[in-house]
């Protein structure tokens, strides 16, 4: 190995350091208020309302939104911009959607909603800069450590729920659910420091990935020849459809399942449900990481399809007992992780590399944009035919993922066999 090369993975090894203290913080802050988010419109709307996925929605939405225009920042001007640009946002809708809690105006609490989806398109985006100096053989594993090092602030998150409420209101006065927004966007302002001090030089910019490096200059990134980009590569379509899919089906059944436990008397419960399935979203990432990277991408999808399959059918059993939530939200989580892991990876490896940073955000873009909608409507679905059949629907759709994953990685094996 020469001496240029150990260069590189020597800064490779400091770049996912950086990143991985960022997604601590980050995923705590998210977590932590997210997971009150429908509270917050039940106390506001009513307790019976349909319209308790509409926080889910809005934030999911602000981060499809968000992530188009922080990808175009980086492709301009590198990841620490953009990861500083996103943060900055983040702490603006933290701090204003904890002041909208506290007078109880829905407007304000969904436009403070919206601009802290940046804060989830900045983490998203960060695994994507893991694997800017990353040897071809080792994309996903790189990944995966972005999305392990959220598991601890994934999990301590909505444990610090109950602290930052009392605080909020012993020390300051505050609504019950302001606490854990304004103490989030306290932990955005740490995952902004240590971007804007630490990842550096970027690695966007080492690995030749800038626009100005490849002769484009400072033309606007065009979301409509992304999407051209993956249509016209069957790879990148399955890709695309494993991230999407993966996320529909997770955001519907997690964003209403405290919904549910509430509904019947087990909300103390809830965010210790929830961060059990956020454990299974990030903490088995390495291995996750390892198995697409050794066993191939497509059946790291199939492998998230069939756990999915799996979640769904308990959620679905659930009835009005909390016991197979556990187990359910936790399988629904691995799976989530093997379907991003897998559909990412395929993504990058697919696509041309002038193209990539673009390709990245459309492709998360819509990931997000799908994942909104499908928290925006779990509440009426439950509403309107019950919790049940929302995990039915979500069975449904990773059967197809199933089919998608298994279709193509047969497809690929007859050709080489041919």
């Amino acid at each position: 190995m020469t001496s240029t090369e150990l260069d590189r993975v020597e800064l490779q090894k400091r770049t996912l350091r950086v990143l991985v203290v960022g997604q601590v913080v980050a995923a705590a802050a998210l977590s932590a208020a997210v997971t009150v988010g429908a509270f917050v419109i039940q106390d506001i709307l009513g307790q019976d309302t349909p319209w308790g996925g509409v926080s889910s929605a809005t934030f999911t939405m602000g981060s499809a939104f968000m992530s188009q225009i922080l990808a175009r920042k980086m492709s301009r001007k590198g990841r620490r911009v953009g990861l500083q640009y996103g943060y900055s946002l983040a702490i603006v809708g933290g701090l204003l959607a904890g002041f909208a809690v506290n007078r109880s105006s829905l407007l304000l609490f969904i436009i403070g909603l919206f601009f802290y989806g940046s804060g989830q398109a900045s983490n998203l985006l960060s695994r994507y800069a893991a694997m800017d100096l990353a040897a071809p053989d080792q994309r996903s594993q790189a990944m995966s450590y972005i999305l392990f090092g959220s598991t601890f602030g994934a999990v301590f998150g909505p444990i610090m729920i109950k602290p930052a409420e009392r605080i909020g209101e012993d020390v300051f006065g505050w609504s019950t659910y302001t606490g854990p927004w304004i103490a989030s966007a306290c932990f955005f302002v740490c995952a902004l420091v240590n971007v804007a001090v630490r990842l550096r030089p970027d690695p966007l910019e080492v690995s030749g990935g800038l626009m100005s490096q490849q002769g484009v200059g400072v033309v606007t990134p065009n979301l409509r020849a992304a999407l051209q980009t993956i249509r016209g590569i069957r790879n990148a379509r399955v890709a695309l459809s494993a991230m999407v899919i993966s996320q529909v089906t997770m955001v519907a059944v997690m964003t209403m399942t405290p919904v549910h436990l509430k509904l019947h008397g087990h909300e103390d419960v809830s965010p210790y449900v929830i961060s059990l399935h956020i454990a299974g979203m990030f903490a088995f990432s390495p291995l996750v990481g390892k198995f697409a990277d050794r066993q191939g991408k497509l059946l790291s999808i199939a492998v998230g399809g069939v756990l999915l399959v799996a979640a769904t059918v308990m959620a679905a059993l659930s009835g009005e007992a909390a016991t197979l939530l556990w187990p359910s939200l936790w399988l629904l989580g691995i799976g989530w992780s093997f379907g991003l892991i897998g559909g990412s990876s395929l993504l990058v490896e697919s696509v041309p590399d002038s193209s990539r940073v673009t390709v990245q955000g459309a492709a998360d873009l819509l990931m997000s944009f799908s994942g909104g909608l499908a928290g925006f409507s779990s509440g009426f679905i439950r509403k309107a035919f019950g919790f049940h059949m929302l995990s039915n629907l979500g069975t449904l759709l990773a059967l197809i993922l199933v089919i998608i994953g298994i279709r193509r990685l047969t497809s690929m094996k007859m050709t080489k066999a041919v």
